[in-house]
């Protein structure tokens, strides 16, 4: 009777029936601890009231209005939320329905802005290695998933990717962590100066890198030299925020942290905390200038664009973001957890790194803690810690690939924001004993 076109055509889920704060029931009434809030997804839990009124009251009141004819109140009340708590600078929104989407268009804005300006020859867009950036083909091809890429790179237009900024598997020895973000950042300036620096037109790298690596945070200093990089050469500097965003790092937007200010900025996932499906790309004034004093027309778009209701839940959840103290609340409660975490694994000879910043936390799993050597991929140790932590309760976030899209394991986490110090047991449990099942 099941006619879902599921993830696994082998793997048939528990049928998700109900969902109460921190916790997923299925409908045989076995209870999960959402670890990672899907995809780092469900910031504020299940069942929150106030955006449930929220969406309810759109609905009574408004349901839909295309933007080829209509704006609506709760577009322009989220967008000068946003705009008013965005770095310096940022004061554009436009509202599409997820990440690959808000990417997608990132890309596009990009490429039209040098257009506009009489920069035609700007064509290339350069990323990272082992990124994540969406699942559209120009969002697959920004990103540096290997995995992910393979059965498309046929289709996929040719992107640039340079070195990632990943302390724990790719500074030497001999280096300090400032040493090796410059030489993480210079990585991009030798392949600008590679393609011909009138030539690129983007530069697009996640603030916190998420799915891909493991909620891995940059060294001290690498996104200034970035920053300083972007602007030597007239590139754009785009931060894809759509899994570290909306205070899941601890801060509204994750680039806060690194003192720096994007030329676009991406946001998803946590916006809407999975009560309905929103993304958004923020940009510049400037960049917005170019266009309105252009064409005077994005030459893009999408049927749900601001749509009302997705909107209207994005603006209470933004609210509750802020008026209930939850960004100093994810700080917190990120470094109980962090201790927790340190305190049960820090000294696990299969576990090589725990690191990430706020409620966004990463473990790698690794053959030899001293060498750091992953696992054999045929051991398909993720997919396998996936399955043993389900079934102790706990719906957590274990991926394959991390060194370089074949090798390497870890554990995201990405619990809501409103977990309890109490309820961290039910994290650590689960993946104690997963570990113990699963590790050879």
């Amino acid at each position: 009777m099941n006619h879902i076109f599921q993830r696994h055509c082998h793997i048939t889920p528990p049928m998700a029936v109900k969902g109460a704060g921190c916790y997923l029931f299925d409908a045989s009434g076995k209870r999960y601890f959402d670890g990672s809030g899907g995809a780092a997804v469900s910031c504020l839990g299940h069942g929150d009231a106030d955006v449930i009124a929220a969406a309810k009251h759109q609905l009574d009141t408004l349901a839909f209005a295309h933007t080829g004819f209509f704006t609506s109140e709760p577009a322009e009340a989220l967008a000068g939320l946003l705009a008013t708590h965005a770095p310096k600078g940022i004061e554009r929104v436009y509202f599409v329905s997820g990440g690959s989407e808000a990417t997608e268009s990132a890309i596009k804005l990009a490429r039209q802005y040098h257009l506009e300006r009489g920069e035609p020859q700007r064509r290339h867009l350069i990323a990272r290695k082992q990124s994540y950036h969406g699942n559209t083909i120009g969002a697959l091809a920004a990103g540096g998933n290997q995995w992910r890429r393979a059965p498309y790179d046929p289709l996929l237009p040719q992107f640039s990717h340079v070195d990632a900024c990943f302390d724990y598997a790719e500074r030497r020895e001999d280096e300090s962590a400032a040493e090796y973000g410059l030489r993480a950042a210079q990585s991009l300036e030798d392949e600008i100066l590679r393609l011909g620096p009138d030539t690129v037109m983007a530069f697009m790298a996640e603030t916190v890198v998420g799915a891909t690596m493991g909620c891995v945070p940059p060294v001290a200093g690498y996104f200034k030299h970035i920053r300083a990089i972007c602007d030597k050469y007239g590139v754009l500097l785009i931060l894809d925020e759509v899994m570290c965003g909306m205070g899941r790092t601890g801060y509204l937007f994750a680039c806060e942290a690194e003192g720096i200010t994007p030329d676009i900025l991406c946001i998803a996932k946590g916006l809407g905390a999975g009560y309905q499906p929103i993304g958004a790309m923020l940009c510049s004034e400037a960049i917005y200038q170019a266009i309105k004093e252009g064409s005077g027309f994005f030459q893009h778009g999408h049927t749900y664009l601001g749509h009302p209701v997705a909107t209207a839940a994005g603006l209470a959840v933004v609210r509750a973001i802020l008026d209930r103290g939850l960004l100093e609340q994810v700080k917190t409660r990120g470094t109980q957890l962090m201790e927790a975490l340190q305190a049960e694994f820090g000294q696990h000879p299969n576990i090589g790194d725990i690191r990430g910043r706020g409620l966004f936390v990463g473990i790698e799993v690794v053959a030899d803690r001293d060498s750091k050597t992953p696992f054999d991929p045929a051991l398909g140790l993720a997919a396998k810690l996936k399955a043993a932590t389900f079934k102790h309760g706990l719906a957590c976030y274990p991926m394959s690939g991390t060194r370089d899209g074949t090798k390497g394991d870890h554990i995201m986490l990405a619990p809501p924001f409103i977990m309890t110090e109490a309820q961290i047991p039910e994290i650590i449990g689960p993946i104690k004993a997963a570990l113990a099942e699963v590790l050879p």
